[in-house]
């Protein structure tokens, strides 16, 4: 829309004679453009763009500063030397503006030959634009930090699209960013090894849900209510099970920076070939991957988490959640279990259980439809194939979606379905969380835990999480970013999840941030991963997996 008005302005004063330069519309244009790619403005170079005297457009500049419009940010300690940026009332203005020439070209210009309904009603709703949340606004100090802001992060999608809009936040927040990123396994053995450091190389650092409770019970992570008010994050708006996933004994030790269930993509147009339901059920999944399943073609039924280690341990404890068991003996409470005593200990596994054996059992046949490297297969390697169109059905995180959202060239792009586990006789269907929430170390110096509390607010930010979503992220922690208008013409998979969220079905229970989780899920993945490769019986492997778990966990 910038672009737009920026190149009608040039055709009406290169066309009608007496059409002169707006030097308030061109300077916004400019202020905006340079918000939004993260780029310095200055004076000078903001009355360049007016296009008209110097005099004039110094005054023009002036009379927008007085009216809130500009933001000025001393960029020396003289304050001599500043930046401009664009005021909350200006974004919020631009917003309004973007979203009627939006409406108003749409009805004049897109709207013929076409029904009136859902589409034209969708752009003309006032009440969904007025829930459109506005641009990320900057700081009206900058940040100060010495030698920058240092993170820590997971080398995944939507952590990459921080990476790639760092100069905006740089921009935002007034300092230079720092970011380093390793996969979930090294992820985890860097931050233990932070801990030990009398003071912490990293500001913040991203934490898998799971890890919580050992990061809080060895004080790896400070205590949010230690460091800042956390009512600042408005706790409410954050996906309910995300936001209690990163408590540890009604302590909250991390900001969800996504939120991002285990879900089932289906390709819908292969279901209506073969005149499928969508699978609501274990038994159901089972059917359609084996009417899927042709070798002989390259395709296969379905994909999921099945190398040895971190990889099937997760898939061993959602699928026990799918048969309606946690791996621990949590109490049963109305819409899963209860996870609130976890820090009191008292808890024992329960892997060498009936559910075990249905779920150990499910795994094996549904090792019968998947494809020849499924044993082999970790995190993305599931999804790619699915991209490809070589398999019908995939377990996934939506952070992968992008692997088939964003290429228009994969037989999966706008035909995927998205849906929470199927279950398992007698238990109800869920959506495990994944993600990563952002936490501040335990040993970060004193000097610099203020300037830590203000940029992990503005990276878990509504603002924050609609742009990674405009930039390819397919995760949020919020309900209203899932509710954004312009977050939901992006993928469906946001409305998806919200209605998850709303039927209770997103949990977290699956994966219980326990301290002893990382080493369960490790040993699940070993010994079953024995069993699928025919080593040993389903009984042999879930005895053998209690056993160990059994003398882990020790009261």
């Amino acid at each position: 829309m910038l672009s737009f008005l920026e190149e009608f302005s040039d055709e009406m004063e290169n066309t009608i004679d007496l059409v002169t330069p707006n030097p308030h519309l061109r300077m916004a244009l400019h202020l905006l453009q340079g918000h939004f790619d993260g780029k310095i403005v200055t004076p000078t170079s903001l009355i360049g763009s007016s296009r008209v005297p110097y005099a004039t457009a110094n005054r023009r500049l002036r009379e927008m500063i007085d009216a809130g419009l500009i933001e000025q940010r001393p960029r020396t300690k003289t304050g001599k030397s500043y930046s401009l940026h664009p005021s909350d009332t200006l974004l919020s203005q631009w917003v309004q503006l973007s979203g009627r020439l939006q409406r108003m070209t749409e009805n004049r210009f897109g709207g013929a030959g076409r029904a009136q309904g859902t589409q034209d009603y969708y752009f003309g709703g006032s009440y969904a634009t007025a829930r459109s949340i506005p641009p990320l606004p900057v700081r009206g100090d900058p940040l100060k930090i010495a030698g920058g802001l240092r993170v820590l992060v997971h080398g995944d999608p939507t952590f990459m699209v921080m990476e790639n809009l760092k100069r905006q936040f740089e921009q935002v927040l007034g300092a230079p960013i720092n970011q380093r990123a390793f996969s979930i396994d090294r992820l985890r053995h860097e931050a233990l090894r932070n801990a030990e450091r009398t003071a912490s190389r990293y500001d913040i650092v991203a934490v898998d849900l799971p890890w919580i409770g050992e990061f809080a019970q060895r004080e790896i992570l400070m205590p949010l209510d230690q460091a800042m008010d956390i009512a600042r994050l408005d706790p409410a708006d954050f996906h309910t099970a995300g936001w209690k996933a990163t408590h540890w004994g009604g302590r909250a030790y991390a900001v969800p920076a996504q939120t991002t269930p285990e879900l089932l993509f289906y390709r819908r147009d292969m279901f209506a070939a073969a005149g499928l339901q969508p699978p609501a059920t274990t038994d159901d999944l089972l059917h359609a991957a084996s009417i899927l399943h042709d070798p002989r073609r390259g395709t296969y039924g379905v994909a999921w988490n099945a190398a040895r280690g971190t990889a099937l341990g997760h898939t061993v404890l959602m699928t026990m959640a799918d048969f309606g068991q946690p791996i621990l003996d949590l109490a049963e409470v109305a819409g899963g279990f209860d996870t609130d005593a976890l820090a009191k200990g008292g808890y024992r596994p329960t892997i060498d259980t009936e559910a075990g054996l249905r779920a150990a059992n499910f795994l094996l046949e549904m090792l019968k439809y998947s494809p020849p490297d499924i044993l082999s297969m970790s995190w993305y390697e599931r999804v790619r194939p699915y991209a490809m169109g070589n398999v019908g059905m995939a377990f996934g995180y939506t952070l992968l979606a992008p692997y088939f959202e964003s290429d228009e060239t994969s037989p999966a792009y706008g035909q995927t379905g998205y849906l929470p586990h199927p279950s398992g006789p007698g238990a109800n269907s869920v959506a495990p969380i994944g993600g990563y929430a952002m936490g501040i170390p335990a040993n970060l110096p004193q000097d610099r835990i203020a300037a830590a509390v203000e940029a992990l607010c503005v990276f878990t930010s509504p603002e924050a999480q609609k742009l990674y979503v405009q930039n390819g992220s397919r995760t949020n922690p919020r309900y209203s970013v899932a509710s954004d208008p312009e977050v939901r013409r992006a993928s469906p998979i946001f409305e998806a999840v919200d209605g998850m969220s709303w039927r209770d079905e997103l949990q977290f229970w699956p994966r219980p941030p326990i301290p002893e989780i990382a080493d369960i899920i490790q040993i699940c993945g070993e010994e079953f991963h024995d069993m699928l490769r025919g080593i040993v019986p389903p009984q042999e492997a879930l005895r053998r997996a209690q056993a160990r778990a059994d003398a882990l966990i020790q009261h």
